[in-house]
């Protein structure tokens, strides 16, 4: 395999090697892209690593409709845990969706987060594990929290494939990424 050029970064999970691309984000820099949505092995290979990283005493599985969907998909599948979406859009057949801002200091946007209603209802009384691709500055895992908190379950804690930057959360992660390169 050839080194990775000056743009890319190398990650290895399990026996899985990406070499990521790198993006410029706003005045932050070139960080690292990580991709799950069309690479089945390298999803599969992170879902397998984190699984047994699982906090213990788990009931459901909480993510957003972006990159991490097909991971929180796998990691539900080989835990045997549900899980539930949140949306970065409001849908037509959304009832009575639970609603919350979220600063996201990566993007350098702020952003909505919806929650449908029966969504949210699954949630009440159950320890919710937030997962996520990765985990910046914890804006978005934050969110995540207190829309579990307003649905009436209790963060059983924060699960990130990889964590890149100095969140303050109790994260628990596979691989840390750098801030820039």
């Amino acid at each position: 395999m050839t080194p990775p050029g000056p743009q890319a970064l190398r990650v290895t999970i399990g026996a899985v090697t990406r070499e990521l691309p790198t993006v410029r984000v706003g005045a932050v820099g070139r960080v690292p892209l990580v991709e799950f949505i069309g690479d089945s092995e390298f999803t599969n290979a992170a879902a397998e690593a984190m699984l047994p990283l699982i906090p213990p005493g788990t009931d459901i599985l909480l993510s957003v409709v972006t990159n991490a969907l097909p991971l929180v998909h796998e990691l539900s599948d080989r835990a045997g845990l549900p899980y539930v979406v949140v949306r970065k859009k409001r849908r037509t057949y959304m009832q009575d969706p639970l609603i919350q801002d979220v600063p996201s200091l990566t993007l350098g946007v702020a952003e909505t987060l919806w929650l449908d209603g029966p969504h949210a209802a699954r949630l009440k009384g159950r320890r919710v594990t937030i997962v996520q691709d990765v985990v910046a500055s914890g804006g978005t895992a934050q969110a995540l929290a207190r829309l579990i908190t307003r649905a009436g379950g209790t963060v059983a804690g924060y699960l990130a494939a990889f964590k890149q930057g100095d969140s303050v959360l109790p994260l628990i992660y596979l691989q840390e990424l750098p801030q820039t390169i």
